[in-house]
């Protein structure tokens, strides 16, 4: 029995540092394989989703200067742009907030606004060939704070404020988008909408009513056709450039004159978030009359600005 039980110990132990043995030589083939990787992500980002802050800030001091000048100059503007853009099959939906507010202050002059502007657009569209789409679009542009007229050095006259005026675009119609950068909405029926809340504005030029909305009323409405192209690409690296126009017929009144609204900005990030900036923008609306010898010519509008400041984009 004593011998019986002495073999069946030897037999365990050997099948079981058999079993060792098996279980080392296992391990060391799995660690010679090379282990596979995980297939490349496939799912379609169906959102792309940025955007891109600027600000700028100058200042001038000049004391017993010979050339003569203000004493104290300082300049700060901010641009903000915001956008979300979504794709899927032959689904497209674009949207833009763009929002700026500068202002100058002087030693003579006091302190003025450069710059104001609130700018969202929605647009939707469903491909219907290459690179076209039908579709809807929603624009509204208004300003954040009051604007002022100066007739003289140390006079001003209120004659624009926070949705007045403001502008309301809904349209229907073909969107021509070739690539991510670029695209043209045009349509040939659009309905705008001017909006003016404030009461007591002074407009140069205008007299029972301003922006065209007639006196006593808030909102004009506006039938027409529309076009708007925006575009936005880094050209070279670290420079960005990003532009708009929209044109606007009125059919019910001069419909040869042609509303026009177009910003452009050139941004250069020069160094670790230091940026170069050149912009222009141009405004011509039929119904704004602030020039000329009675302040009741119509003319282009133009504003130009270079500034250094901070760039990021995200």
């Amino acid at each position: 029995m004593q011998k019986i039980t002495l073999f069946l110990f030897a037999s365990f132990i050997a099948v079981h540092l058999q079993a060792q043995d098996q279980t080392v030589k296992d391990l060391k083939d799995a660690s010679s394989k090379t282990i596979a990787k995980d297939p490349k992500d496939t799912t379609v980002k169906t959102w792309k989703k940025g955007g891109l802050f600027n600000f700028n800030f100058g200042q001038t001091s000049l004391s017993n200067w010979a050339a003569g000048g203000d004493k104290l100059q300082l300049n700060a503007s901010g641009f903000l742009n915001l956008f979300a853009f979504y794709l899927k099959n032959k689904h497209s939906w674009d949207n833009s907030l763009d929002l700026a507010l500068g202002y100058v202050k002087t030693t003579s002059l006091g302190e003025r606004k450069s710059d104001d502007r609130i700018d969202f657009l929605s647009k939707y569209g469903y491909k219907v060939a290459k690179s076209w789409y039908a579709g809807a679009l929603l624009n509204f542009r208004t300003q954040m704070a009051p604007g002022f007229n100066y007739p003289k050095a140390d006079s001003s006259v209120k004659i624009s404020e926070f949705l007045s005026p403001a502008y309301l675009i809904l349209s229907i119609g073909m969107d021509y988008k070739p690539n991510n950068n670029f695209s043209v909405f045009i349509s040939p029926i659009t309905s705008r909408w001017v909006i003016v809340t404030a009461e007591g504005l002074a407009v140069p030029g205008q007299k029972g009513g301003v922006y065209g909305v007639d006196l006593g009323k808030s909102v004009n409405n506006e039938i027409g056709a529309y076009l708007t192209a925006n575009f936005m690409k880094d050209i070279v690296k670290n420079v960005t450039y990003k532009a708009k126009l929209d044109l606007f017929s009125n059919y019910k009144r001069s419909p040869e004159k042609v509303d026009v609204f177009m910003t452009n900005l050139l941004s250069a990030n020069i160094f670790k978030g230091i940026s170069a900036n050149i912009g222009l923008d141009l405004i011509y609306d039929d119904d704004v009359r602030i020039l000329g010898a009675d302040n009741a010519s119509r003319r282009t509008q133009l504003r130009q600005y270079i500034g250094i400041g901070y760039l990021k984009k995200f």
